[in-house]
């Protein structure tokens, strides 16, 4: 049996790396303890818990409402990154997961650290039922326009996963790219399976860029990810475009012809 911490010291060490449970024992172990230390160390343990039971409760809320609109059966969820870059591909998600086990963490994608995503993008891996991913090339997208590239990206992205949905949950506004979807505004942030391919298609789509930039160097596109920043506008004034620049969005940026 492990020794009982007594010195302020060994109790607040205990607090701040007990399990939750463990955790709760302490706490009511030493409620009445009067030394500064361990009282100051009881109260941090009861934050970090009380902010595990709010997580939890709203990653719940996500699983919820996902089996709320998308019933029984298999939903997968479908949300896209990339549509404002400049250059890059447009990269669709879809994820179907199961009720159980829950992820923690889920949310939509921009409001992770690219370290949280790639972790999370690792536990979606192991647990969803089915994933699919479809890219629509910049040349595609000069093409075709932005709205008709989502919705081929969208449907390819359904018919990747390998399953036949008994629903879709789609992020924003109703796309008709498949006869059984459903619609959220934000529901990257309130539903599971949206938030899960949220988190897909942007590390799938990071990845890429970083690839990228060691193909075509100068853009900071490891950094942009393709978006329009100010070193990303200044190296297209100086250099011009690259294969993987959507010409379409860069017109206003163009100063030189273009080097490839």
């Amino acid at each position: 049996m492990a020794t009982r911490p007594t010195s302020a010291r060994e109790i607040a060490a205990a607090l701040s790396d007990a399990p939750e449970d463990e955790a709760l024992v302490l706490m009511e172990r030493y409620a009445e303890d009067p030394r500064k230390q361990v009282q100051h160390a009881i109260a941090a343990a009861r934050k970090r818990i009380e902010r595990a039971v709010t997580e939890r409760d709203r990653v719940h809320g996500m699983y919820s409402l996902m089996r709320e609109m998308g019933g029984e059966g298999i939903v997968v969820g479908v949300d896209e990154v990339g549509r404002g870059s400049i250059a890059g591909p447009l990269t669709v998600g879809a994820v179907a997961l199961p009720d159980d086990p829950e992820i923690l963490g889920l949310n939509d994608s921009k409001q992770l650290t690219p370290e949280r995503r790639e972790a999370l993008a690792a536990q979606i891996a192991d647990v969803a039922l089915a994933i699919g991913i479809y890219h629509v090339e910049p040349a595609s997208i000069d093409a075709v326009g932005m709205a008709q590239a989502l919705r081929m990206a969208m449907a390819g992205a359904i018919e990747d996963t390998g399953v036949d949905p008994d629903c879709v949950l789609i992020d924003g506004n109703p796309m008709h790219v498949h006869p059984k979807e459903k619609t959220l505004v934000k529901g990257d942030a309130r539903i599971a399976c949206i938030a899960a391919a949220s988190i897909v298609a942007k590390v799938t789509r990071d990845s890429m860029m970083v690839a990228y930039d060691e193909e075509y160097p100068g853009y900071h596109l490891a950094q942009c990810k393709g978006y329009a920043s100010a070193e990303h506008i200044a190296a297209i004034k100086e250099r011009g475009l690259s294969p993987i620049h959507r010409v379409s969005f860069c017109g206003n940026f163009l100063e030189t012809p273009p080097l490839f």
